[in-house]
C-alpha cells in the first residue's frame, strides 16, 4: 500500500478497502491537521473536523474523479467542514454570559497575526471590511501562496468566480486605501 500513490488509494477506498484508507490516512492525516490548527486555534475542533474529513474521505471516495489533485481535493472537504463549522456557530443563538462561539472556532493563524504586526492600520482596517468570501480568496491566493486553480479546488469554487473575486478585493481594498 505504501508504494502505492494517492489517486490509487483513493481508488481502492472506494471500493471500501480498509487498508488503502488506513495508508491514506497515514500519509494524508498529518499535514492537514497542522494545516486546521493554522486555521482553528482550538485544537479539540481541529481535531473533530480531521475526524469528520476522513470520514467524509471514506463515504465519497468513489466519487472522486482523478481531476485535480488529490491534496486539493482534501483540502476543499476539510475547508468547507470548517467553514459550514463557523457559519452554525455564528447563526446559533447566545445566551447571556456564555463564549463567542465563533471567536472559539475561527482565530487568526499564527500567520495572521504573525503578518497583522507587518501591515499598517488602514490596510488592516480596510482587510477587516472586507467580506469574507474576498477575504478567503485573498487568504488562499496571497497568504496561501495557491494558484487560482488550486484556490478554486480548496474553496470549492470555479475559477472565474475565484478570479473575480480576487479582482473585487483588489479593487476594494485600493479605494479603501486611496
Amino acid at each position: 500500500m505504501v508504494e502505492a500513490d494517492d489517486r490509487e488509494l483513493l481508488r481502492l477506498v472506494g471500493k471500501g478497502d480498509r487498508r488503502a484508507f488506513d495508508a491514506f490516512y497515514a500519509r494524508n492525516a498529518p499535514w492537514l491537521a497542522l494545516r486546521l490548527r493554522r486555521r482553528c486555534r482550538d485544537e479539540e475542533l481541529a481535531d473533530e473536523l480531521l475526524q469528520e474529513t476522513f470520514l467524509t474521505v471514506w463515504r465519497a471516495a468513489g466519487s472522486y474523479r482523478g481531476d485535480g489533485e488529490v491534496v486539493g481535493w482534501l483540502w476543499s472537504i476539510a475547508a468547507r467542514r470548517l467553514i459550514d463549522t463557523v457559519r452554525r456557530a455564528r447563526v446559533r443563538p447566545q445566551t447571556v454570559d456564555a463564549p463567542d462561539d465563533a471567536q472559539l472556532a475561527w482565530s487568526p493563524s499564527a500567520e495572521e497575526e504573525a503578518m497583522a504586526g507587518a501591515y499598517d492600520a488602514r490596510l488592516e482596517q480596510a482587510l477587516r471590511r472586507l467580506s469574507p468570501e474576498l477575504r478567503a480568496v485573498l487568504q488562499a491566493t496571497v497568504l496561501d501562496g495557491l494558484t487560482v486553480r488550486e484556490a478554486a479546488l480548496v474553496l470549492g469554487l470555479p475559477e472565474g468566480t475565484v478570479k473575480t473575486r480576487a479582482m473585487r478585493a483588489r479593487r476594494e481594498l485600493r479605494a479603501a486605501l486611496s
